[in-house]
């Protein structure tokens, strides 16, 4: 064959490749995955054929392994059994309809129960947050559970290390569960784990993407939660890393950025069901049940909350969490005031947004003026106008501070604060989790830090976004067609 012959055959072959890529795109891709996903990793396999290949080779698939998925069912299971007929004290009389067909939503997708007789206080300030945490641990007796999805031991954080440490020394048995992608790599990580070792507490790296020792799963997978418990009786909960306000990232510190996050300190029934959380992500990456530790074991409370948590990620097979939300958007008469650092929502979620402004609901969003990840800021503006012309008001957290606070509320009775954003991250590819309270106190606290942020914050005006120049417009826009791709 001449030269000309070789130059035909190689263009057949590209030909004849390329077409069956694209057909059998067509036929993978959608299968089982939202339209809007499914479009964008189709323009990207046909656009850039070859990276947006090897793209959805390395990240397609946003489910864990069959095997981890398994263990999440067997232990859902196990809740649903052992928690069934427990004292789990005398809840609140009277709920809404929907206030019970959503607790039901809840237990069927996430397995655990509604509590009664809980009390919950919110801690809004970074480092009194960590220092109560601290105190806490210095109380213990049995154990100390802690799962953070960044853990640093700094100067911030050198009270809560200690307090471990001592806990130790007195015989406290202190489990510790890190993200391994999230603190991989950064400051303190090196430090952070020959800290652990050298107090003697039992730790492990979560979702570890190590290949060599058999560990892998879709490498942009994270668990995002953030929990600690203290003997069964005391939790947290809620959006705050365990680390300084700036990351300890030099990037962060040459723009003066620094974090503000909300967490609640949790006493009653309900820390069963987040020690629960605990256990199940330490059978989930050790295969070990912990002895002497029920995986539900309640201890009685004091308050008059009613409390569910609501763990949620690509270990379940739905997403949990937009579940809870959009039921909490269509069952709001009222109020409805999100804070979300990373607002990306999907076309229900942004519908049940716009329906309710149309409804005659105040619907009112917190968000960060200054973003710390460009494509995430990016993809959130380009939904403001759309929100604005909704009816939303969006109030903007002054510069140079992050507000990664994640709530909820809806009201006067009902709210949700946790670890999710309501991001397509965190709807499906981050393990979170998310405390539903019902509770006029609780939301009375809620509302308390939500005013503290409007104080700080700027209204956002459908004029000012209108004046927008068009570079900012196709960054948005293109941001956005990107953040479908799960």
């Amino acid at each position: 064959m001449d030269q000309t012959g070789w130059a035909l055959a190689w263009v057949i072959l590209v030909f004849v490749t390329d077409v069956t890529v694209r057909i059998l795109a067509i036929i993978i891709v959608p299968r089982n995955r939202r339209p809007t996903a499914a479009m964008a990793w189709l323009l990207a396999i046909y656009f850039i054929p070859i990276i947006g290949v090897l793209l959805f080779l390395l990240i397609g698939n946003p489910r864990l392994p069959r095997k981890r998925r398994k263990k999440q069912q067997q232990i859902n299971d196990y809740i649903r059994t052992t928690s069934h007929g427990l004292d789990l004290g005398t809840l609140r009389p009277d709920p809404p309809l929907w206030f019970a067909q959503l607790v039901r939503l809840n237990r069927n997708l996430g397995a655990m129960p509604l509590s009664g007789e809980n009390a919950a206080t919110i801690i809004s300030g970074y480092q009194h947050s960590i220092d109560e945490m601290a105190a806490a641990i210095r109380q213990a007796t049995t154990y100390v559970h802690a799962e953070f999805y960044i853990l640093q031991c700094d100067d911030t954080t050198a009270g809560f290390f200690d307090a471990l440490e001592d806990a130790v020394k007195r015989g406290v048995v202190v489990r510790v569960l890190l993200d391994h992608w999230a603190n991989r790599g950064k400051p303190f990580y090196a430090q952070t784990c020959r800290r652990l070792d050298a107090m003697g507490a039992s730790w492990k790296l979560m979702l570890p993407v190590q290949p060599l020792r058999g560990k892998y799963q879709r490498p942009d997978l994270r668990n995002h939660r953030k929990l600690l418990v203290v003997d069964g009786h005391i939790g947290f909960m809620g959006s705050q890393n365990v680390t300084d306000s700036t990351y300890n990232l030099r990037k962060n510190i040459k723009r003066g950025l620094h974090w503000v996050d909300m967490m609640a300190r949790v006493e009653g029934p309900v820390v069963a069901s987040v020690n629960a959380v605990f256990l199940s992500d330490w059978y989930s990456e050790t295969d070990e049940i912990v002895e002497g530790i029920e995986l539900f074991q309640v201890h009685t409370g004091s308050g008059d909350l009613d409390c569910q948590v609501i763990p949620s990620g690509p270990g379940f097979e739905f997403q949990n969490n937009l579940k809870l939300f959009m039921t909490l958007l269509f069952a709001a008469r009222e109020k409805i005031i999100i804070v979300s650092p990373y607002f990306v929502p999907d076309e229900g979620l942004l519908l049940a947004i716009q329906t309710a402004c149309q409804r005659g609901v105040n619907v009112e969003l917190f968000v960060s003026e200054e973003g710390d990840q460009a494509m995430v800021y990016h993809a959130q503006r380009s939904y403001y106008e759309e929100l604005l012309r909704g009816g939303v008001k969006i109030w903007m957290y002054k510069k140079p501070f992050i507000l990664h606070s994640k709530s909820m509320s809806i009201d006067d009775e009902v709210a949700v604060i946790g670890s999710s954003n309501m991001d397509m991250r965190s709807f499906g590819l981050n393990l979170e989790i998310s405390l539903l309270v019902r509770g006029e106190d609780f939301v009375s606290q809620l509302r308390a830090v939500e005013d503290e942020y409007r104080a700080l914050s700027r209204e956002l005006t459908l004029e000012e976004w209108e004046k927008q120049p068009l570079r900012s417009t196709v960054l948005d826009n293109l941001a956005r067609l990107t953040s479908a791709l799960q």
